[in-house]
């Protein structure tokens, strides 16, 4: 995509974008800058709705922590079509749930008050010992499923992290305009923590892609350490649920909630966040 100022500024007409500074950002992007922080969730849904005229996914960005992010002079030349087209085949034919894992898979214990502080000890009385941690997980959010007032009492508690209301918001926030229509090709200019190599931002990328053909995942921000997406497809409860919570909090390390609580707030809200960080 070629920085056309006129172009941009023409579709951002009538929109939450109007007016605000647009320049070149980093390897051929373009960076918006000056947006409300208290507005940054409408400021993207404008601009995803303009991404298929511009020919670019968006996605909000920050200088909190990187004081090199920021409009240049000059356009920074991105990355060569040979190598974009590499980088997406790399990605397509990668196994990222092989590298990305919670380390909660290999505990000997786990809490079955979880951190909403329900007490859900009952619905496991009678399982036989020694079960493997994972598979009481599964057995636990199976039962409460099944239990509609302790199943409300913990929704109550957990849906939060499905809601926008629970997402970061740093002090300062941009507009980045990557240079591609392509979902997966995308991730080639996110800076994730969780993605540090290329071979990682390659499963990265696949994750994107996946989660973006099964569910309507749209990354909305990305702030170094943590992503936040807008879903337009919730997974039920019961199966679906539970494979996309392991798949969070194996991208999540640091979601605070357990497994069976995330499965249990998942088909609430249109909001995944993710969290890993040193």
């Amino acid at each position: 995509m070629g920085y056309d100022p006129d172009r941009i500024e023409a579709a951002f007409a009538g929109t939450s974008l109007a007016g605000l500074p647009i320049g070149h950002g980093p390897s051929g992007t373009v960076l918006v800058t000056d947006v409300d922080p208290d507005h940054l969730y409408e400021v993207w849904q404008a601009a995803d709705t303009m991404a298929p005229v511009l020919g670019c996914r968006p996605v909000m960005v920050t200088d909190d922590f990187d004081d090199t992010l920021r409009i240049q002079p000059q356009p920074a030349p991105g990355p060569p079509e040979p190598e974009l087209r590499a980088f997406a085949r790399a990605a397509e034919t990668s196994d990222p749930w092989a590298t990305y894992r919670h380390y909660s898979e290999d505990e000997q214990v786990f809490d079955v008050r979880g951190v909403a502080g329900v007490d859900v000890t009952a619905l496991l009385s009678d399982v036989p010992l020694p079960t493997s941690p994972p598979a009481l997980e599964r057995i636990l959010y199976d039962r409460l499923l099944a239990d509609a007032g302790l199943h409300a009492g913990v929704l109550d508690r957990v849906r939060l992290v499905t809601q926008t209301e629970y997402w970061y918001t740093p002090d300062s926030v941009m507009l980045m305009l990557m240079p591609t229509g392509d979902v997966r090709t995308s991730a080639y200019w996110i800076d994730f923590y969780g993605a540090l190599t290329p071979d990682d931002q390659q499963k990265l990328a696949e994750v994107l892609a996946r989660w973006h053909h099964r569910w309507d995942a749209r990354l909305v921000a990305s702030w170094g350490t943590m992503l936040q997406f807008q879903v337009g497809r919730r997974p039920a409860p019961g199966d679906e649920a539970w494979t996309v919570a392991g798949q969070l909090k194996a991208l999540a390390p640091n979601l605070e909630l357990s497994r069976w609580e995330v499965a249990v707030a998942l088909p609430s809200g249109d909001a995944w966040f993710v969290h890993n960080r040193p």
